[in-house]
């Protein structure tokens, strides 16, 4: 074998160790920070806190991953960011966890939602590991959709529609498994090196397609 192949060799293999490493700490860091946000939402929802302070949960939350977590990603940290940031974003669902198991079968919707945004992304990053697919191409329709569904849902706040709300949330839902499968290859791929972004993005993934499940599921059963 000559010197040129083994090197190549080598760094094939580097780079696919340092992959699995990013994504093991990625997968790692993502349990624990959905085990601390649904223990804050747990605590939120005994408080029995109000719509203000969840809004202030969520602004504080944007406030971390916009302004502090670029700085602090690279550093031990970034992981306290992390924590911070789920945790703010746990405890503002307390509100809506409220509101829908006053229902009868609240507690049912929330376990069905739960379930559902399990499945989906277990499903869809067990494809992108499983196919090791480069879905890359996706990340200009993507920002794309989040732009319209952002814009759309401030429109939303005015024209006060129902037909509209549900078309949010089933493209939210839609939206946020493609950024599943960036995010996954991204990481496969060597796209993201930095297990905390990963982290993050995954995690607010998660957190909008169990939400816009929910509401679906809460408008069915109203």
């Amino acid at each position: 074998m000559s010197d040129s192949q083994f090197s190549t060799k080598q760094i094939a293999r580097e780079s696919a160790l340092s992959t699995n490493k990013v994504l093991r700490n990625t997968y790692a860091l993502l349990s624990l920070t959905l085990i601390f946000s649904a223990v804050m939402a747990m605590v939120s929802t005994t408080m029995n806190v109000g719509y203000g302070a969840s809004l202030a949960c969520t602004f504080g939350a944007l406030a971390l991953i916009w302004f502090v977590l670029p700085r602090t990603a690279e550093s031990g940290a970034g992981v306290a960011v992390v924590f911070a940031f789920t945790g703010l974003l746990g405890f503002g669902l307390g509100p809506i966890l409220n509101h829908y198991l006053s229902m009868a079968n609240g507690g049912e919707l929330i376990a069905t939602s739960m379930g559902g945004t399990a499945a989906i992304f277990l499903g869809l990053s067990g494809y992108a590991l499983t196919t090791q697919r480069d879905f890359s191409f996706l990340g200009g329709f993507l920002f794309a959709g989040l732009i319209i569904v952002l814009l759309a849902a401030f429109a939303g706040i005015f024209l006060q529609m129902p037909g509209l709300w549900l078309a949010i949330n089933a493209a939210v839902i839609m939206l946020f498994s493609g950024f599943i499968l960036f995010d996954t290859s991204r990481i496969i791929n060597g796209g993201e090196t930095n297990y905390v972004l990963a982290t993050t993005g995954i995690f607010l993934s998660i957190y909008n397609i169990f939400t816009s499940l929910l509401h679906l599921l809460g408008f069915a059963n109203e």
